[in-house]
Order: structure tokens, then sequence, then C-alpha cells
């Protein structure tokens, strides 16, 4: 098989890279897709270094033994805790993690407020910790960890009062102090409408898929290995946890996410 006709793998430790795929999707629509998700061990910004630091290697060899020719680690905390050493692995693969959007939203005008939203994991990590450093003196930024978030996506609720109870609890002591909001987790983004009625028309809301699918087709073009197919591609999702209501609510988040709903790019 022509290594350009091997499709892209995408991994995350559960639903929430699914926004990535569908990024993805947008800009190569004529790529062939694997989506893992590692439900089975979700959520990993609750576990060790060392937890995450293994399944995410064993997820990415699994993509790579079925023919995976550019991975996308479409999870903050695994690319925090896993991806510098991916690449010393696989020197030669085409290879994107994703991260807290935090550049743009602190470049704003007049010193902005900040408020990463993220696991508690990425918020503790070295990773987040030199980015933040990084832009210190252009913004306030506030790490807001938010543990059991990811679970209302992960069962497939992105707007139940049960949800929006919980987003309020943990946006309320920042509303009218705030400028903008960084969604530092792939499944964040399937509640970035929630996140931004809650947070009033004026805070802007920030997330990292859309760079990082420009970035996997920057690296392709750069390798030679984007498809030459003029037709879609395809999407095979697969899930730790084996059981086909896990593919069917991968299906239906994949159809749900709007990547034209763009507060951060307008």
């Amino acid at each position: 098989m022509d290594k350009k006709e091997c499709p892209i793998g995408v991994f995350d430790s559960g639903m929430g890279g699914i926004s990535v795929l569908k990024e993805l999707y947008e800009v190569m629509p004529n790529e062939d897709y694997i989506y893992f998700g590692d439900s089975k061990n979700a959520p990993y910004g609750t576990k060790t270094l060392d937890e995450v630091r293994r399944f995410t290697f064993l997820n990415v060899e699994r993509l790579l033994r079925q023919g995976a020719k550019g991975i996308v680690v479409a999870c903050n905390t695994a690319t925090a805790a896993a991806v510098r050493s991916l690449r010393q692995m696989y020197p030669q693969l085409p290879l994107v993690g994703i991260e807290p959007a935090l550049k743009p939203a602190a470049l704003q005008p007049g010193h902005p407020t900040v408020l990463v939203m993220a696991t508690p994991m990425t918020i503790r990590g070295d990773k987040f910790r030199r980015l933040r450093m990084q832009y210190e003196a252009q913004a306030d930024i506030i790490g807001l960890p938010c543990p059991g978030l990811m679970d209302f996506v992960e069962s497939g609720n992105t707007g139940g009062d049960d949800l929006k109870q919980f987003l309020t609890g943990l946006l309320s002591p920042y509303i009218g102090n705030i400028d903008s909001i960084v969604l530092g987790c792939t499944h964040y983004s399937f509640l970035r409408r929630l996140v931004a009625q809650l947070a009033g028309g004026q805070v802007r809301i920030f997330d990292g898929g859309s760079g990082t699918a420009s970035e996997m087709r920057r690296r392709l073009m750069e390798a030679g290995l984007r498809s030459a197919r003029k037709s879609p591609g395809t999407v095979c999702f697969q899930n730790s946890l084996q059981a086909e209501e896990e593919i069917e609510l991968s299906r239906a988040l994949f159809q749900k996410y709007e990547p034209e709903f763009r507060i951060n790019n307008k």
C-alpha cells in the first residue's frame, strides 16, 4: 500500500479528542483516520505521570501497528507527559500533540486575564508551568483544575442541567474578572458553546484543535505523505472498552461537533 494512502492515527484518553478529529477532517477530508479512545483508562488527568506515559506509548504503538502514517496525540495530559519522548522514539514520524492555546489568549491587547481550564495533571505539569512562564509578562494567567468535567462528555452529556450546574460552580468565582478562557482539555471543546454562554459575551474562548489540525497537515506535506485522493476519506472509531455503545457515542459526538463555531477566531 502506498504510504500516502495510509490512515492518520488520532488518540485520546476517551472521547474528547473527537473534537480534534473533526478539525482534522475539516482541513483534510480526503484522508483516512483511525481514532482510538482509551475510555477504559480515562481520565488521564488524575493519574500518575508514569501511568499516563505507559498508556500513551501503548496506544501510539497500537495505531502504528495498524499502519498509521502520522499520529495526533489529541489529549493535553498525554501530550504533556509523553510527546517529547515519543519524538525521540519515532524521529521520522509526523507526530503532533495538542497543548492549551495560551499564546493567542495571552497576546490579546491590554494585558488580559486568562483562565485556563484543564485537568489537574495538566495544571500541575512542567509543560504548563513553562508555557505559563513564557507569557506571564503579557497576561495574568489563572490555572483552573477541573476534575470530573470530562466525565460529562464521556457519557455524552454536553448540555444537561447537571452539567450547567457543575460548570457554574467552577466558573462563578471568575465571571466578571476574566477576559478569556482557554479550554485546556479536548473534552472541554464540546462544551465551548455552554462555557461561552456562562462566561458572558465579552469573554473570548480559545482551544487548540484547529491549530493542531493545521500543524499535522503541514508536517504531512513536508514529509510528502498527503493523500492524492479526491474522494472523502473514512473514519474508523475504536475504543479500549470494546463496547458498541462507545463506538456509537463516538460517531454521535463526531457528528455533533461544530468546527465552524469559532468564538475564538472572529
